[in-house]
């Protein structure tokens, strides 16, 4: 069975409460939950973190390196939250990473304020989805099996 990470990053947490209306009612137990049984139905274990800090998401990332055997992960959901914008290690740890990360965000950064418009981590994912609320997790982890299949074939 395919191991996927999902990493949630700063003030996610927070998730139903916080501007709703951007971010939708959703809580992140409830998002965790969702992805947890669609994982099962796509054959992934999947496997949430939350953190307010950098360097953990950035351990955690690291996790995905075939040196540390028995907690290695063949993908990554990534919602960096405000790390998108600002956050070079975490770039570079997405970057240096063995296995393919998709890049998710609740909200359209496109068609909100102008520092949200990069993304710093975009660049090293397969691929970014963004602007469906919840959803995003969900069409990104199915992003992600569909890559990981692709691969198995190939």
């Amino acid at each position: 069975m395919r191991r996927i990470l999902v990493l949630h990053g700063p003030n996610l947490q927070a998730l139903g409460t916080r501007e709703p209306e951007v971010y939708g009612a959703a809580t992140l137990d409830q998002i965790d939950a969702g992805l947890r049984q669609l994982g099962s139905q796509l054959g992934c274990e999947v496997e949430s973190l939350q953190s307010n800090h950098e360097g953990v998401l950035i351990d955690a990332i690291y996790l995905s390196l075939p040196a540390l055997a028995g907690r290695s992960f063949d993908g990554i959901v990534l919602n960096p939250g405000g790390l998108t914008h600002t956050s070079v290690a975490l770039r570079d740890a997405v970057a240096a990473c063995a296995v393919p990360v998709v890049e998710v965000h609740l909200s359209n950064p496109q068609a909100r304020e102008s520092f949200r418009r990069e993304s710093l981590t975009a660049g090293k994912a397969v691929g970014v989805v963004q602007g469906f609320g919840a959803d995003s997790y969900s069409l990104a982890l199915r992003a992600l099996a569909g890559v990981l299949d692709r691969a198995a074939i190939a």
